[in-house]
């Protein structure tokens, strides 16, 4: 089966078809040569694992102690929430919340939309919101700074640990494999597998085929 999918080339503005992949293959422009599609095998199975793994760690990561201080005889833990509240509350509120934006928020939204999306497809047709959800779903994309935030939590322990009895809580853990699932779904996610399933119009008004890329197997 062909596909009739039309795109644009982004290095050279060739208009061309991409046709149907087996899982694997590559599709390039046939002007410039430029990559313009792998299809990942398995995708929407391997990526739907990695959400749901990473929805349960971010949960963990979230509600259970990041660190703990101990100094003087005296220990004290705290939550990622929990150092955005002591930030808003030490005047700070900008900081606050664009932490709890960047290391909350936007991760919880991707997740949120990586499920909604992935499940959705397992349906056919997939409906047309899905394509509405892409769309929102690589915007946020972006935001989430799930590794900035680890990176400053581990500048701020070689700090700390002069002063301080540092103590890893379960949530430091959890960050560290967020990040790594975070990554892995999102290069193994392959947004063009989403968006041949929705049916946007019926096929015979397609456009007609103005060019044809070359398959890299």
């Amino acid at each position: 089966m062909n596909s009739i999918e039309l795109t644009a080339c982004p290095d050279c503005d060739l208009v061309q078809q991409i046709p149907m992949l087996a899982p694997g293959d590559s599709a390039r422009c046939n002007r410039c040569g430029k990559l313009l599609w792998h299809n990942q095998p398995d995708s929407i199975n391997r990526t739907l694992a990695l959400t749901l793994a990473a929805a349960v760690v971010f949960l963990v990561a979230n509600l259970v102690p990041l660190l703990g201080l101990s100094a003087a005889g005296r220990e004290a833990s705290t939550t990622i929430i929990g150092g955005v509240q002591v930030m808003w509350r030490e005047g700070r509120p900008l900081v606050a919340m664009t932490v709890l934006f960047t290391a909350v928020i936007a991760p919880a939204l991707d997740i949120l939309f990586m499920l909604t999306l992935l499940l959705a497809a397992l349906h056919s047709p997939v409906p047309r919101w899905a394509g509405l959800l892409l769309r929102y779903s690589s915007i946020i994309r972006p935001w989430r700074m799930v590794e900035v935030m680890l990176l400053g939590i581990l500048v701020a322990l070689i700090k700390i640990a002069e002063l301080a009895r540092v103590i890893p809580g379960t949530a430091l853990w959890a960050v560290g494999a967020l990040m790594i699932l975070l990554a892995a779904m999102t290069s193994n996610f392959d947004p063009k597998q989403i968006w041949r399933r929705v049916e946007w119009f019926q096929p015979d008004a397609r456009s007609t085929i103005l060019g044809r890329v070359s398959v890299d197997e």
